[in-house]
């Protein structure tokens, strides 16, 4: 239950102000169809956490206990770092049209290829890494935690996000993964 509840919340703290929130933020506004783009960010997100969370946990049968703690440690810190960094979205990216794809299949391919290489990608990664056996419920917890932050805003757009200081939240997940990879850096894996 560690693995799911520190998932959910570390993500959905990491995806505020981030290029896919943005992006959730543009498609609700272009297409104004909530149904089928918060369901394309669901599927995306699904696959591209499970992806990175199977990574993670091979990540632990192919590295020692030592260098795993140590690459997790510094990981973390450096996603720290990342985290003060304010994301903006692709113009192009977001302003291509739905097409043949519809609104379902554009925010599916579009919010996944904007997660490659992201934050949250790279700290599924390090979750399951952390959490080996708990791989579901890391994907679970990432997952989820993508949808409270992504869904809320395609249902009220821009209303949220002039009322949340996306600035603090941003330092706060930054303290998060500062903390994380410290703790990581000075315990076992076990």
């Amino acid at each position: 239950m560690e693995a799911f509840l520190l998932s959910t919340a570390v993500v959905a703290l990491a995806e505020m102000g981030d290029k896919t929130q943005l992006l959730s933020l543009v498609l609700a506004a272009k297409y104004r169809k909530p149904w089928p783009i918060v369901l394309g960010i669901f599927v995306s997100t699904l696959v591209n956490h499970a992806l990175a969370g199977a990574v993670g946990a091979w990540v632990t049968t192919v590295l020692g206990p030592d260098v795993l703690r140590w690459i997790l440690g510094v990981s973390f810190i450096l996603m720290a770092g990342w985290m003060l960094i304010p994301d903006k979205i692709d113009e192009d990216e977001a302003g291509k049209s739905s097409g043949r794809w519809g609104v379902f299949g554009t925010t599916l391919v579009l919010f996944f290829l904007a997660e490659m290489g992201d934050k949250t990608q790279l700290a599924t990664v390090g979750l399951a890494a952390k959490y080996p056996a708990s791989y579901y419920w890391v994907v679970a917890g990432t997952t989820i935690g993508m949808m409270l932050a992504n869904a809320p805003v395609v249902w009220f757009g821009d209303k949220i996000t002039k009322k949340l200081p996306i600035r603090w939240i941003h330092r706060v997940c930054a303290v998060i993964f500062l903390v994380l990879g410290v703790a990581a850096l000075f315990t076992t894996m076990d």
